[in-house]
Formats: C-alpha cells, structure tokens, sequence
C-alpha cells in the first residue's frame, strides 16, 4: 500500500502544476482577446468642389483613295492638315499635335474589286482654357464647311491639382472617421483613444452630386466642375 502512495504523490503534484499552467494560458488568451476588443475600425471620408483647368480634344480627319489615286489621296490629306492647323491657330490654341497619315486597307468581300484605303491622322488639342476648348468643340462644324471629313470627340475636362489637394483632404477624412468611431463607441460606454493606424484609399473624381464610386478610383472627364473625394480607413484605440 506504501508503494502505491509513493506513486501518486508525483502524479498529483505533475497534475496540478498543468492544471495551473493550463489556468495561465487560458487567462492569458481570454486577457489578449480583451485587448484586441479594445479598437475600433472606421471609415472616413472628405469631399471637394473643384473645377477643371485643363482640358484635351481630339478628333481625326481622313480621306479615302484607290490604289493608283494615293499620291492625290496624300496630297489631299496635306491640304486639310493646313488646314485644320489654320483653324486651330486662328482660335489661339497653340498645344497641336498631329499624328502623321495612317493607311488602313478597306475590306472588300469582291477578292477582284479595286484596292481602297483609309487616310487617316489624329489631331490631339490642350489648353488650360476649359471654357474655350468647350466652344472649340462647337465649332468643329465649320471644317466640314471647308470639305474635310472630321470626326470630333468629345472634350476631356482634367483638374491638374488633384495630388495637392488629396494631401489636403486627409485630415479631414480622418476627422470623419474619428467621428464615426465615437458614435459607435458610444454605444458601449467607451471612448475614442488615439489612432493606431490609418491607410489611403482610391481617389474618386466624379460629377457634382455623383454617389457611382469605385473600388478601383474613378476618373469623371466629361464636366467641367466635380468633386474629389478621398477615403481613409482608419484603427483606433478604446478607453
């Protein structure tokens, strides 16, 4: 009987030092969790008004000619360049470019019908001038008054500050957050302690009154006053 008693003695002392040992880890990751309880994850957000000060034009003119008409098609071509540069000038817009002639063959179901092409070159205009490029675009009419065959796009409208201003927006979208955070944590009879960390998101450039976002940012070019909006997401403590 001595012996089994001798036995047990290690056992028990072996059973309750992991008893306390398991106690520990277990208080331990109950204390952690509590810890990581004590943050709060919120978005925040800041708008701006802005309008355009620059803006991008583009279009192409073109002219189509037989195989053994090209020499006349390229001389055509050189002539409405002129003067469309002529046009351009006469506004005051100095920021041309245009694209040397490309030639696209004409697809024809009829392998024995006369080889045709298309002569074409783009024509890409700048200016800082936002309200006259608008009238430019107006205006393109009249070099079809002049024989040329042109396609107008649509004008591109660009605020050039975009980076300044997105640094200027921070705090107050972090400020938003902040104030998010509160109302929620309100709720739990906490407060707001200080952010932990907080990281930018994609920049928003839309149409005034605009709520179509995207994950991957957005880019509104087509009116000539927007609004940049910037988001962060940001962690704070809990006291």
């Amino acid at each position: 009987m001595e012996k089994i008693k001798v036995g047990l003695v290690p056992f028990g002392i072996i059973l309750g030092v992991s008893l306390m040992i398991t106690g520990s880890i277990i208080a331990r990751t109950f204390l952690d969790v509590k810890k990581l309880d004590n943050i709060i994850t919120v978005s925040g957000s800041a708008k701006e008004k802005v309008t355009s000060d620059t803006a991008r034009w583009t279009g192409n003119f073109s002219r189509t000619a037989f195989k053994d008409q090209l020499t006349e098609g390229y001389s055509l071509m050189k002539s409405d360049e002129k003067a469309i540069s002529a046009f351009l000038s006469a506004q005051g817009f100095t920021q041309v470019e245009i694209s040397p002639v490309f030639m696209n063959e004409i697809y024809k179901n009829d392998q024995n019908a006369p080889k045709e092409y298309n002569l074409i070159q783009n024509v890409e205009v700048k200016s800082d001038n936002v309200n006259k490029m608008k009238e430019l675009a107006k205006s393109a009419g009249q070099l079809a008054d002049k024989g040329i065959i042109f396609s107008a796009n649509s004008v591109e409208y660009y605020y050039s500050k975009l980076p300044e201003l997105r640094v200027s927006l921070l705090p107050e979208a972090i400020k938003d957050a902040k104030n998010r955070a509160a109302s929620i944590a309100q709720s739990s009879d906490k407060e707001v302690d200080a952010i932990k960390s907080v990281s930018m998101g994609v920049v928003q450039v839309m149409s005034v009154g605009s709520v179509d976002v995207s994950d991957y940012g957005s880019y509104d070019t087509s009116n000539i006053d927007k609004e940049v909006m910037v988001t962060v997401k940001t962690v704070f403590g809990l006291k």
